[in-house]
């Protein structure tokens, strides 16, 4: 694709004379509509949405271009739960920044496990990457651009512009949501409080029963890591990871990882 160097200047033109004081839904649409132009103008890519996550609050959404269908399945549904088990969502745990695709993001059984084939194989997609920028308030925002199977991955040399962009996607993503921390604390899932809540995760696995690092293993198990790549991760024996695997499985009455996923999500949802 060649870049539309006369659209992406006016882009820009438009995004440095915005008036300053608009509302916040006002400002966050603006910030969406200049990103989605200067994307589109520099790449091809079906849609975009912009996520805030903090610490295990559920995820702001600031910005999209779906439409009703696809909505309910990327947002609504995703906020409601899956969300935790996302790639993109671990990242932002982790702290990391930049631009990364899922693929790269993705535990090693990701796209066999149960969390693909129930929730994420609905979308329809091809490739997703995001631009992961941190901000003040311990949140960060997530660009994402999504291509569906018709339109296929990203080439390198589109990948490797859209990094080229990164600083500066990053600059403005600061400039536009420095407050996003209150927004958490107005829903009562952020900071300011006298004593932290216990996440909707972490609700789950109390109500089950399970042990701190059962917990730890389900997580990661419901994520797509392997028994392998759980032990590297925990620094723990392959052996034990399967032991503990058993024992939830049998404190459970469960034998499979779709029967995993239903119970989670339907305690997470209930």
């Amino acid at each position: 694709m060649r870049v539309d160097f006369t659209a992406l200047f006016h882009t820009l033109a438009d995004w440095t004379g915005a008036p300053e004081n608009a509302d916040r839904q006002t400002s966050d649409r603006q910030t969406g509509e200049t990103l989605l132009a200067m994307m589109r103008a520099l790449v091809r890519f079906d849609d975009i949405v912009i996520f805030a996550y903090h610490e295990k609050a559920r995820p702001i959404d600031l910005f999209s271009t779906f439409d009703a269908d696809d909505h309910h399945v990327f947002v609504t549904l995703y906020q409601a739960g899956p969300y935790l088990l996302d790639p993109f969502y671990r990242t932002t745990r982790a702290g990391r920044a930049g631009i990364f695709r899922m693929r790269e993001l993705a535990p090693d059984r990701f796209f066999s496990s149960e969390y693909f084939r129930t929730y994420y194989s609905q979308t329809r997609l091809a490739e997703e990457l995001g631009f992961f920028v941190p901000v003040e308030g311990g949140v960060t925002v997530v660009v994402s651009l999504m291509r569906r199977e018709k339109t296929g991955v990203f080439p390198a040399q589109e990948f490797a512009l859209l990094s080229d962009t990164e600083p500066f996607v990053a600059a403005l993503v600061r400039r536009a949501w420095s407050g996003l921390g209150e927004r958490f604390a107005e829903t009562g899932q952020g900071r300011g409080r006298r004593s932290e809540p216990v996440s909707a995760a972490d609700r789950v696995w109390r109500k089950l029963n399970l042990t701190d690092r059962e917990a730890s293993i389900i997580e990661l198990v419901l994520q797509g890591h392997s028994s392998e790549s759980i032990g590297l991760k925990l620094d723990i024996s392959t052996g034990t990871v399967k032991v503990h695997r058993r024992n939830v499985y049998r404190k459970l009455g469960i034998s499979s990882q779709i029967q995993l996923l239903s119970i989670y999500l339907k305690n997470l949802q209930g």
